[in-house]
């Protein structure tokens, strides 16, 4: 239990740092609702590309996946 939430943990801080970093459009932050849905309509998705909108969700969430492999490793690390 403890290394899921010690990777859960580096995941979730991953994802707030990548947000303060990537996650302004404009001079002001999107909303996470912005960042995390997916799908919708066509119009939806094209705005979203066109936007850049896309680019900032996948460097937000690369950021958490980041984390999490940062999380992973420090507790492969621990255990030796």
């Amino acid at each position: 239990m403890k290394k899921i939430s010690l990777v859960l943990a580096f995941a979730i801080s991953g994802l707030i740092v990548g947000y303060l970093i990537f996650g302004k459009w404009g001079g002001e932050y999107v909303s996470l609702k912005t960042i995390f849905s997916f799908g919708g309509n066509g119009f939806q998705s094209a705005f979203r590309s066109l936007s850049g909108v896309e680019d900032m969700r996948n460097k937000v969430l690369l950021c958490g996946a980041a984390g999490a492999v940062v999380g992973l490793l420090l507790n492969l690390r621990s255990k030796r």
